[in-house]
């Protein structure tokens, strides 16, 4: 269905139920029906103002895709999304048409679906105003606005104004594939669960296990969970967040994940000693070089690292590795059995970094996937485990990676690995790292990776403005407020917090959870109970029922900001501001940090490059831009972009085809690394850009680099992942077709 018959259609339903229900608004229905009238005319009135700016849009927005063979930029992925919340709107309309005569009909449960749906496209009509400016303002194929200050600013200071609660209630997820809206669900209702508890407990037993008895009314109230989950994305410190990412990693999670994952024969947590050692310079293997401990911030301190292989190869029971191995406090993990027959060393490795906002996880919470590439690939698979921000802010994890890829070639022989070839694999703060990782290599001259593999990658970690940074405005698993407290730890500008012992966290949990477990269940159980609690909940209700203070001194009151948007109109905004304290010294424009805005000099010296991008995800103008990047200087890289799925759908592979998919085309991209026969590239020397200070914001004119022209006839091979472009012209995975899109 075109644009113009999305639009017909919507006016149709719209206006004949309105006809319908304004004929009974004073019956029997009420107030309920009048509400209906009044939201069918308020999605008519934008609904007309929205069809110019989509048309406008849809006339350009070619201007700033990779190619033409991979039509995906934030601009395609706005109007995608408000095109999916129309269908919606329609397909809730048909529902009421159909059904509204009937003595089952709910009107007011109707009423407030609409409602919630109306509210969404009035926020994304401001969203589309504002991507207006930016395209208005930026160059001509360029999606960044390359300031910090300006439009960016402005942009940030709407964010904190708007409200987004009708993004995470009934709407939840409308734009994602409908197989993964029920997990996203889930999630949101643990979310707003543990965010209620996580300041009355101090331990993550504690928190859990009260967030049980409160879930309830947040799974059957829809606008409550939406009100709440914006009070906690806006109100919450990075701490909050690294401990509500960290559940997987608790032992009940894991031994769940780990029974309904692929079985391995070598599953081992290893800590290695930071020792320096030296290796050969790749222009002269006679000379080498030392590969010092990391010690930034914390100083030397051990690295941490799992080896996965699904076969057990030489090397990997020898005693030197076993002397490396750390406990975990579970079973053994290297899995023996009766004498189980030792397979030769693989020609590869494969050597991972997880993602987490560099704040978050470990190796254990991303093992699902990884087990089932070690199998899938036939490669021993090394997860680093680097050091985690605020307590170790950049560039710690870098040296972690670092060291870790120094030390898997030094020690090859320990990880069933003969030393041949080597890819790098991550999936966001891990695709970053991945990058910067070959970047360090070649400033230090050492061998460098065959290949590197980034899932929806984090490549440009400052607070410059693009259209699909926008979705952050409604994206459940990547708010802007919480992206800008990650990357803002992760730039250092994080308070630390006074740590306390896991047994005094417990002892004080436990009195106030048995206080606290009548008084929960209680609650649980009336609010499943109470027959009126879906009908008198309104969305303007539910916005001033809040369970988290606001910080202190901060007072109930909206800003008046400059007009950013036509006369007559103005998107619902929030009772509070957003906090938003985004990093914006230097060393965010470090291009050890932001690749995206390293000189020409070092993109050269990078090795093939894939990147795996999501339509819409707030990150996809970084692949895109990267990837322009790299072409512009003749660097090899191929672009994947998969639709209807969020940022970290590796974490999610298992729940879906859809997401088994996508998984499946990050495993063929590593597979065209290994099976590419070009020698890597030689490494690049630039030794002054190594160390990593503040005097990285000289090393390129960020307008200078984003402006660099696009090489339409320069098409490079998309394939492997079974990439078809939709009918809106983002790029989907269309696996049960088998199609290549060759350039």
């Amino acid at each position: 269905m075109d644009t113009k018959a999305v639009f017909a259609a919507l006016y149709s339903v719209c206006e004949e139920n309105a006809t319908f229900f304004s004929e009974g608004a004073n019956g029997a229905r009420g107030g309920a029906a009048q509400r209906l009238v009044d939201t069918m005319t308020l999605i008519q009135e934008h609904a007309r103002s929205l069809e110019p700016v989509i048309s406008g849009f849809a006339a350009v927005y070619h201007h700033f895709d990779f190619d033409p063979h991979i039509p995906a930029n934030g601009y395609r992925s706005l109007v995608k999304v408000v095109r999916c919340c129309i269908l919606h709107i329609i397909h809730k309309g048909r529902y009421i048409s159909t059904n509204r005569r009937s003595i089952f009909f709910r009107t007011a449960h109707n009423a407030g679906e609409m409602e919630a749906y109306c509210s969404a496209l009035c926020q994304l009509r401001a969203l589309l105003y504002l991507a207006q400016r930016l395209l208005h303002d930026n160059s001509h194929g360029n999606l960044f606005f390359h300031e910090e200050s300006g439009l960016s600013q402005s942009f940030i200071r709407e964010y904190s104004s708007m409200h987004k609660g009708c993004f995470y209630g009934r709407c939840l997820g409308f734009q994602f594939t409908p197989a993964i809206r029920p997990c996203l669900q889930t999630i949101a209702i643990g979310l707003v669960a543990f965010g209620e508890n996580y300041r009355r407990h101090q331990s993550g037993i504690g928190v859990a296990a009260s967030s049980f008895f409160t879930s309830g009314k947040y799974a059957i109230d829809p606008e409550l969970r939406g009100a709440e989950f914006e009070r906690i994305t806006q109100n919450l410190d990075v701490h909050f967040w690294k401990a509500f990412w960290n559940i997987t990693e608790t032992e009940v999670l894991s031994s769940l994940a780990s029974m309904t994952s692929t079985q391995v024969k070598v599953n081992r947590a290893l800590s290695v000693p930071p020792v320096p050692f030296d290796l050969p310079l790749m222009a002269d293997p006679h000379l080498t070089v030392t590969i010092e401990a990391p010690s930034a911030h914390t100083g030397p301190g051990p690295v941490q690292m799992r080896l996965i292989s699904y076969e057990l190869r030489e090397g990997q029971d020898s005693e030197a590795l076993l002397s490396l191995s750390r406990s975990e406090g579970g079973p053994i993990s290297l899995s023996l059995g009766m004498k189980t027959k030792q397979s030769p060393p693989s020609r590869w490795l494969l050597v991972h970094y997880h993602g987490g906002g560099f704040v978050a996880q470990t190796s254990k919470s991303h093992e699902p996937y990884l087990k089932s590439w070690s199998q899938d690939l036939g490669v021993p698979i090394l997860s680093v485990d680097y050091s985690l921000a605020p307590e170790a802010p950049f560039p710690r994890a870098l040296e972690d990676c670092f060291y870790a890829y120094c030390w898997a070639i030094k020690n090859h022989h320990l990880l069933g690995w003969t030393g041949e070839n080597v890819c790098l694999a991550g999936d966001s703060a891990g695709g970053n790292l991945c990058i910067t990782t070959s970047m360090r290599a070649a400033s230090h001259g050492v061998r460098m990776p065959d290949g590197i593999v980034a899932a929806y990658p984090a490549i440009l970690l400052t607070a410059y403005a693009s259209p699909s940074r926008l979705l952050t405005l409604f994206d459940p698993l990547l708010p802007l407020s919480v992206l800008s407290r990650c990357l803002s730890a992760y730039a250092g500008k994080t308070k630390q917090v006074e740590k306390v012992s896991t047994l005094s966290m417990v002892r004080r949990d436990t009195g106030l959870l048995l206080r606290d477990f009548k008084q929960g269940a209680s609650n649980w159980i009336h609010s499943l109970l109470d027959p009126n609690r879906a009908e008198v909940v309104s969305m303007s209700d539910a916005l001033s029922s809040v369970a988290i203070a606001p910080p202190e001194g901060e007072e109930g009151v909206v800003l008046k900001h400059p007009r950013e948007f036509p006369l007559g109109f103005e998107p619902l905004r929030s009772e509070r501001l957003a906090e938003m304290k985004l990093a914006t010294s230097p060393v965010v424009r470090n291009p050890y940090m932001s690749p995206l805005l390293a000189p020409d000099s070092m993109l050269r010296g990078l090795p093939p490059i894939h990147l795996v991008a999501c339509a819409l995800d707030p990150m996809l103008d970084d692949s895109v831009m990267f990837a322009k990047r790299l072409r512009n200087v003749d660097q090899p890289v191929t672009l994947c972009v998969v639709d209807d799925l969020p940022h970290g759908f590796l974490s999610l592979s298992q729940l879906s085809r859809e997401t088994r998919e996508a998984a499946n085309v990050c495993v063929n991209r590593i597979r065209d690394v290994f099976d590419q026969k070009d020698s890597p590239q030689e490494p690049r020397m630039h030794r002054d850009l190594e160390r990593t200070n503040h005097r990285a914001s000289t090393m390129g004119d960020p307008e200078k680099l984003f402006a660099a022209p696009i090489q339409g006839e320069e098409l490079l091979v998309a394939r492997g992942g079974g990439i078809v472009p939709d009918g809106e012209g983002l790029v989907g995975v269309a696996a049960q077709n088998n199609i290549d899109v060759v350039g």
